[in-house]
């Protein structure tokens, strides 16, 4: 314990309307050897008020107020007091009234003129304590649901990139929130139509949480979908965006994303940009920024076009797309500085003797190296593509 620290001495809030019953816990309390303070309410309105001020650890509930009785008076107690313990006091007559008190979501119940101090001072421990164990297992309950929710997601969000022939290297890796630790809307994909082209997609859905990682599934099968149609361009865009305003939760939720096509001639790449940053492109051992033309963002109140821009690749060359977490992120010591497209492309030619998985984990690495070890508020997803050179 730091100096000058003091342990938290438990509250325990007694709401009870007899005097003389509240004084005889006053007694029993202080025979009991635990270390406790005692505020007293004489009926439920009064708790309430006394909670408004103060957080109680446990209640010492009579079930038999003026203004509430039996399991009413618990039903108010357990909605005003939050996660504190609750047990209920009852009469010598009225033991099965404790027992239903239980049931009904009390941590224990006590007769009165059947307890001792020592008696009541276990029995407060206990209740504490127990209801602790069961604060600890609802969160560990809910901790796993959130993780079987967000593997369920991610399946979904990551999928197995569907080629054919084409002689492509594929990279990808996502990775969530530091900060929430959950999934958010940032979903990618790569296919080969029938045709020997390699499609790929990477899109961001505003926001995070588990509505905009479901939004970004719905997504991401949709670009698959119409693209195995034969769907691709501008006429996808329109039809994502399309699905984008039915689907989403409201109509500030926007979509950024990147949509290109690798002729099987391992040249030409056709690319359609919807608000999203960059790309890197490789040529050998060099890495260079490429900005094709851009359109707006997915769902914006805006006439929408999106043109095709190509890009030329030289032999074995590749592309790098990523979300905006990569490079969006705080500078060590200058809180209003960030990393940059510049910054990331600084840690890309680092890294550019290197390709496929080698290098995308490189990158990730190189860019929280570089900055604020709490930067990384947002979601990051990179998908890396490279022909592989002719033997």
């Amino acid at each position: 314990m730091i100096a000058g620290d003091h342990p938290v001495v438990p509250l325990v809030l007694l709401v009870e309307d007899d005097p003389q019953d509240a004084f005889i816990v006053q007694e029993l309390l202080d025979d009991s050897g635990l270390v406790v303070r005692l505020e007293w309410a004489r009926s439920i309105d009064e708790a309430r008020q006394v909670l408004a001020r103060q957080r109680a650890q446990c209640v010492l509930l009579d079930l038999g107020l003026p203004d509430a009785r039996d399991l009413s008076a618990l039903a108010a107690m357990r909605e005003a007091s939050g996660d504190a313990a609750i047990v209920v006091l009852t009469g010598l007559s009225e033991e099965q009234a404790g027992l239903a008190a239980v049931t009904a979501g009390a941590q224990d119940y006590l007769v009165k003129g059947r307890v001792e101090g020592e008696w009541l001072g276990r029995t407060l421990r206990y209740a504490m304590q127990r209801k602790q164990a069961e604060q600890a297992a609802v969160a560990l309950h809910a901790e796993r649901i959130r993780a079987e929710e967000n593997a369920r997601l991610e399946r979904g969000l990551l999928p197995t990139p569907l080629l054919q022939e084409m002689p492509i290297e594929v990279a990808t890796r996502y990775r969530a929130s530091r900060v929430s630790g959950t999934l958010g809307g940032d979903f990618f994909d790569v296919v080969e139509g029938d045709d020997k082209v390699v499609h790929a997609v990477i899109g961001d859905v505003c926001g995070h949480g588990p509505d905009e990682a479901a939004l970004g599934v719905c997504l991401r099968i949709a670009w698959r979908t119409l693209v195995l149609s034969g769907v691709t361009g501008t006429a996808l865009l329109r039809q994502m965006e399309r699905i984008l305003r039915a689907e989403r939760g409201g109509d500030e939720i926007f979509v950024t994303m990147s949509t290109l096509a690798m002729d099987p001639d391992m040249r030409t790449v056709r690319v359609w940009r919807a608000g999203h940053p960059g790309l890197l492109v490789h040529s050998g051992q060099d890495v260079t920024w490429a900005e094709p033309g851009r359109g707006p963002a997915l769902g914006l109140p805006l006439e929408s076009e999106w043109e095709q821009s190509v890009l030329d690749l030289p032999e074995g060359g590749g592309l790098t797309l990523f979300t905006d977490g990569l490079f969006e992120r705080r500078l060590p010591g200058d809180g209003m500085r960030l990393l940059g497209e510049e910054g990331l492309l600084d840690v890309a030619r680092r890294h550019a003797g290197l390709s496929g998985e080698a290098f995308v984990d490189a990158l990730i690495a190189g860019t929280d190296d570089v900055t604020a070890p709490d930067a990384s508020a947002d979601d990051v997803a990179v998908v890396h593509l490279r022909w592989r050179e002719e033997q």
